[in-house]
């Protein structure tokens, strides 16, 4: 959510921002918005007045009172009756405006960063830097879900039949790759200065409005049937959460937390869900980093954030890419993002493994999230995320990116202490 005051004093420059992004449909709420403040600050000077006022003339029943002057008292306490009542209008005219604008301020987006690339949807992103040879084996190199059933790894078919499409069984090595990425992950971060967290793994309703928009909500979250808790999507909606309604002590910041959790997602959209694989599925693991910072130095962060990304990804012998996404594609909280791709040798293509995000101030206002300055003023935090690891998708990139032409797959050296010395894993087949 963006600050009022650039809808007061420049909202043209708002429109702007919402023309880039291709959201025309959105051009009226600036006005609307506008509109409304106008009315509310009215609305509260007069219910301020008639307050002053009020007290004003009680002081005068008081003197009335004293002196014995009981009608002239009696006809002051009606008339304050009145006014009274008239307060409580106004009251109750200013918490409708307030709430109606909250509405509409949820839906125009974070104002985006100068430099992102204008562009209608992610075909319009922009590669900006590659990291490692992007090879093409000279040996075929199978599906990934044949290359998992080669290990007696991927058990898609029972799945099915106890949960649906878009689920699955990880068994044996696989499983035990998918369990050890994200332990070597997690210590990654951990080697970075960032602090381990589980977070709750369901979050209630205001959360999650304060942490996403309400289409990615509608697209993406499971709600609890007779409950206010949704299924989280990501652990970045839990680990942002955890500071609502806090005021932060400045020594306190930048807070940087690397946290697991299994994410849930409807998957609703144009991609689907993927019959065959593992790449777009309903429920997955995943390890996240989060920063909470002062807004001088969100800039920073996001640097040393996609570029922690790429180290890792390097460090397990997977060549990657660092996309920038365009203002179309980038969701209504963010500032700045972009994705970093892994390379597919069979596809010979990259595909995204990880999404990085600066947001500003975006979700800290709708969260009321805050730090105390030294000079006592109340400062909104920057908060930034990014995926750490994402397995099964990863998963994908490191079978193929470390597939041999005998049917095994090497185990890099970073890897093998959390695959008990294993250095490469043999087909069962």
């Amino acid at each position: 959510m963006i600050d009022i005051k650039l809808i007061r004093e420049n909202s043209d420059f708002v429109k702007e921002n919402i023309k880039k992004k291709f959201q025309n449909q959105k051009l009226l709420l600036v006005d609307e918005v506008k509109e409304k403040d106008v009315l509310l600050r009215e609305t509260q000077t007069k219910n301020d007045l008639l307050k002053s006022e009020v007290n004003k003339i009680s002081k005068q029943i008081g003197i009335l009172i004293q002196e014995k002057k009981v009608e002239e008292s009696l006809e002051l306490k009606k008339k304050v009756a009145n006014m009274k009542s008239e307060i409580v209008s106004l009251e109750e005219k200013e918490s409708f405006l307030r709430e109606e604008i909250k509405n509409k301020m949820l839906l125009i987006p974070n104002i985006i960063a100068d430099d992102v690339p204008i562009g209608e949807n992610d075909t319009q992103n922009v590669e900006e830097q590659v990291f490692g040879e992007a090879t093409v084996s000279n040996f075929e190199i199978p599906y990934h879900s044949e290359i998992m059933e080669s290990f007696c790894g991927l058990d898609k078919e029972s799945a099915g039949r106890v949960s649906g499409n878009g689920f699955y069984y990880l068994m044996g090595d696989i499983a035990r790759l998918h369990s050890a990425v994200l332990a070597y992950a997690r210590d990654f971060m951990i080697d970075k200065g960032f602090t381990y967290c589980i977070p709750p793994f369901m979050i209630h309703g205001d959360a999650v409005n304060g942490v996403m928009s309400f289409e990615e909500k509608d697209a993406m979250m499971y709600k609890i049937e007779g409950e206010d808790l949704y299924l989280i999507g990501t652990s970045e909606h839990s680990m942002i959460a955890k500071f609502k309604d806090q005021i932060l002590k400045e020594s306190d910041l930048p807070i940087t937390m690397t946290s697991y959790s299994p994410c849930f997602r409807k998957e609703v959209g144009a991609h689907g869900i993927e019959e065959r694989g593992v790449y777009r599925i309903h429920q997955f693991e995943k390890q996240e980093m989060v920063v909470i910072c002062k807004p001088e130095d969100s800039d920073s962060w996001y640097e040393k954030m996609w570029q922690y990304s790429v180290e890792l990804f390097r460090s397990l012998n997977i060549p990657v890419r660092k996309l920038v996404c365009c203002s179309g594609d980038l969701a209504d909280l963010k500032y700045r993002s972009c994705d970093i791709e892994a390379w597919s040798p069979r596809q010979k293509k990259y595909f995204e493994v990880c999404s990085c995000s600066n947001l500003t101030d975006a979700q800290a206002r709708r969260l009321a999230i805050r730090y105390k300055n030294k000079e006592g003023e109340k400062v909104f935090t920057h908060t930034l995320n990014n995926t750490v690891i994402a397995p099964p998708r990863m998963l994908i990139a490191f079978l193929e990116n470390n597939f041999q032409e005998d049917g095994s797959v090497t185990i890099p050296k970073v890897l093998q202490p959390y695959m008990g010395g294993k250095e490469k894993l043999v087909s069962n087949k």
